[in-house]
């Protein structure tokens, strides 16, 4: 199928950090109403509707909270990649004509809540609970620790290798004035953080935030009247692999290998095109594997990549420039917020953290336990 020209015209954050004042809808509201206003529309130009994630509420609540009645609606749970799925799949209905101008959002408040599931119930019938969880592995660190400890075996990737990938996340988010740590931080802090499950320690674990974001995927039609520079869609990919970590093929494969060689398919380009990179960066070691998967680099050299400082301002593939869920935020599905942060980068509205004349961007989501998903979003400025 020839795909018409799809834009992403309007890309804002929800409150961050520790949101008291909010609820999980009022903060996608604020956030859908901005990006609206940068795509020069109103919720009355809205006919889909995306969401996941957000507890027990999916796209007929969220409609009807926004006052909305969408043509096309999808709530399909791919964990925190689902929003560059959503992004796929609003290409293809805007292709068919089934919507013209799509909402993509979530909000999370899992930091204020505190309730971010960490163990499995008694009452837990899914089958890693029944599988996988008598034999004590902890969730989801537990089968991220599995991916890590692999990759350092097979490949002699080691902590210091993890460790550069917060540096790197840090660096960036020290430039950033909304990311919520931003402290200093060296090497030697990274290495001597708490072991939280071998070989992960805590500097190599995401933060735990509330916030969330909304985009707006429109027609060049529609994109023509946006207020901000709308930015194409030239490519897009989605694999999914297993569910349950020990149905696994490969723990040093995740399924970002298949989605993202679909996505430079479609988009005609090669990863040494790319201006900026914005992976899911849950735990350190999954943007070592993301880099190799995608192309970036050959497998197994993913470490030494990232040790030679090309993550950093300044170095050869700029990532996680926003500070990344490492540093910045990550409100249990981070996938959002990677495509406000690569749009924000292609416009050339990034401030401090502008990483120069950035035309062409990639924004990488995963999700499940131990990479079940993956789905590769590629935008260019035209």
């Amino acid at each position: 199928m020839h795909l018409p020209n799809v834009y992403i015209a309007g890309a804002a954050e929800t409150p961050l950090g520790k949101v008291l004042d909010h609820s999980e809808y009022s903060m996608l509201a604020v956030a859908a109403q901005e990006a609206l206003e940068e795509a020069g529309m109103g919720f009355r130009d809205v006919d889909a509707v995306f969401t996941n994630y957000m507890g027990e509420e999916g796209s007929v609540q969220l409609s009807e909270y926004l006052g909305l009645q969408p043509r096309f609606a999808e709530s399909s749970d791919h964990g925190g990649a689902s929003f560059e799925y959503f992004v796929h799949h609003a290409m293809l209905a805007i292709a068919t004509g089934r919507c013209e101008t799509a909402l993509i959002g979530y909000a999370s408040r899992q930091r204020s809540r505190r309730g971010r599931k960490r163990a499995v119930s008694a009452e837990d019938q899914s089958l890693p609970a029944q599988f996988e969880a008598p034999f004590g592995i902890h969730f989801p660190i537990g089968h991220y620790a599995l991916s890590a400890a692999r990759h350092m075996h097979q490949y002699g990737t080691t902590p210091e290798h993890l460790a550069h990938v917060a540096l790197a996340a840090r660096a960036w988010a020290q430039k950033n004035p909304k990311a919520w740590s931003r402290d200093p931080l060296t090497l030697d802090e990274v290495m001597a953080s708490p072991l939280i499950c071998d070989p992960l320690r805590k500097a190599d674990c995401c933060l735990v935030t509330d916030g969330g974001g909304a985009v707006v995927v429109t027609s060049a039609a529609r994109a023509r009247d946006a207020k901000k520079k709308a930015i194409r869609v030239i490519g897009a990919g989605e694999s999914q692999v297993q569910w349950q970590v020990a149905q696994c093929p490969d723990l040093t494969v995740t399924p970002g290998a298949a989605s993202g060689k679909a996505a430079f398919a479609m988009a005609g380009i090669k990863p040494g095109d790319v201006d900026v990179f914005e992976p899911y960066d849950n735990f350190t070691h999954a943007v070592i594997l993301y880099l190799e998967d995608l192309g970036f680099c050959r497998k197994g050299e993913g470490g030494a990549f990232v040790a030679e400082g090309h993550l950093l301002p300044g170095g050869k593939l700029p990532a996680m420039t926003s500070g990344g869920g490492l540093s910045y935020n990550h409100p249990g599905a981070l996938g959002i917020l990677l495509l406000v942060e690569a749009v924000r980068q292609l416009r050339g509205e990034a401030g401090e953290r502008q990483v120069p004349d950035a035309r062409i961007g990639v924004a990488h989501g995963t999700g499940g336990l131990a990479f079940s998903t993956a789905s590769t979003i590629i935008l260019a400025r035209d």
